[in-house]
């Protein structure tokens, strides 16, 4: 792959530009990137980032929302949105020729939404839905309370989604002032990826995005990391399912592309420790996972597998036997092949124009520059058996973080606890 290039621009309301050329591309990806999600919400408006990001697409003062459909699918488009807890995101993916009315487009979203009373009322039984979806999902639960268990009452385990009460009661007025506080030029990135004319792109995104506000730091103060345990039965699950994992540093920290690194030996393939023990050599669960993930606040290093309800404290003494062992001494081998997948996994992200925006800004957020594909792929060449070892050491002396839940024994809290005793030591 050729050296990676990178156009910066900054607006004089603080909005920031990227361009990142892709010239074997056939399409371009345009994005704009707000840093705004659940971690920047008071508890009491937990869910309003995605309520907002829903609404957006409902009507602007330009358009209706049948017009922002019909704008977007005219040109053959790809739209979509999405929340997470540190940015929302708006993007699509056309003909290179279109970049430039694309981030025109996306602009009349961010820039002048109208909220229209009729639509949130319909847009809040459509949201209750996905919540109703949400809540019936033993993993979703897993995660939300694996969260609870590592932030305690912080922004940061609020969940994205928000919950029923406050989806039930958010009104236009808070949806208003929200964007008016959050929507702002320093929390703002717009860029673009693919074959595209940058000079063209960069003039209309210029001077769609310049009406924008200044200001607007979302900074947030960090969360403490707990390393407790919750436990929750749902009925209509056959399964216990189990989230297990601790704190690793946010983005950008020293040890990130250690954690990824840790994640691939452990847990990355059929082939991996994680999947041999649970899967192949135990019978004890179908699927197991392992992934180190990272946002501007905080990361996490997280497990997750399902099993029979009365196999979940073996499945649970398995994987921390595997932790222990990883934390004493990493296969050569082992090594050798997480670095490969590693490699080969950020090269085909590399090539998705969208993941390459959303990393960009990302790292704009949180480093004010982006890294270069070069400067990760040296980052991890240079990661060594000791590296790896010591995201296991540091994972295990903070004390680990359990969530359980589906179908429990009887006292499988109390269970839970005296193990996660254990996994303190």
């Amino acid at each position: 792959m050729s050296p990676s290039k990178t156009t910066l621009a900054t607006l004089a309301n603080g909005v920031r530009l990227v361009t990142l050329p892709l010239p074997a591309a056939t399409t371009a990806g345009v994005a704009v990137f707000i840093r705004s999600g659940s971690a920047h919400e008071s508890r009491a408006v937990n869910g309003i980032s995605h309520m907002v990001e829903h609404m957006l697409f409902k009507g602007t003062a330009t358009r209706d929302a049948r017009r922002i459909n019909v704008d977007a699918e005219a040109l053959g488009v790809e739209v979509n949105a999405h929340t997470d807890r540190d940015h929302t995101a708006f993007y699509m993916r056309g003909l290179p020729e279109h970049a430039g009315e694309a981030a025109r487009m996306l602009a009349d979203l961010v820039t002048v939404p109208s909220f229209p009373a009729d639509e949130l009322e319909r847009e809040r039984q459509v949201l209750l839905q996905e919540l109703a979806e949400d809540e019936d999902d033993p993993v979703s639960s897993a995660y939300k309370l694996f969260d609870s268990a590592c932030y305690g009452l912080h922004a940061a385990a609020l969940p994205v989604i928000g919950t029923r009460t406050r989806v039930q009661r958010l009104a236009r007025d808070e949806l208003v002032q929200y964007v008016q506080r959050q929507y702002r030029g320093d929390n703002i990135v717009v860029g673009a990826a693919g074959a595209f004319d940058e000079d063209s792109f960069l003039l209309a995104a210029t001077q769609a995005f310049a009406s924008l506000p200044a200001g607007g730091s979302a900074r947030v103060e960090p969360p403490a990391y707990l390393g407790d345990v919750r436990t929750r039965a749902q009925e209509g699950s056959s399964q216990t399912h189990a989230v297990l994992g601790g704190a690793i540093g946010p983005r950008g920290d020293a040890a990130e592309d250690a954690a990824a690194l840790a994640a691939a030996v452990l847990g990355e393939g059929m082939s991996s420790p994680l999947l041999h023990e649970l899967r192949e050599k135990r019978g004890l669960a179908y699927h197991a996972s392992c992934a180190a993930e990272v946002q501007d606040l905080c990361g996490q290093f997280i497990i997750e597998t399902s099993t029979a309800p009365e196999r979940a404290n073996e499945c649970l003494d398995v994987v921390l036997a595997l932790l222990h062992a990883h934390a004493g001494s990493i296969d050569a081998a082992e090594l050798s092949r997480a670095h490969n997948q590693l490699r080969v996994r950020r090269l085909r992200d590399a090539e998705k124009p969208l993941r390459r925006l959303e990393d960009a800004a990302l790292d704009l957020f949180t480093l004010g520059r982006v890294r270069s594909i070069e400067e990760r792929a040296a980052a991890l060449d240079a990661l060594d058996a000791q590296a790896v070892r010591g995201v296991f050491e540091r994972l295990l002396h903070a004390r680990l973080s359990l969530a359980f839940t589906g179908s429990l024994k009887r006292a499988a809290g109390q269970r839970a606890r005296e193990r996660h005793a254990v996994l303190a030591r």
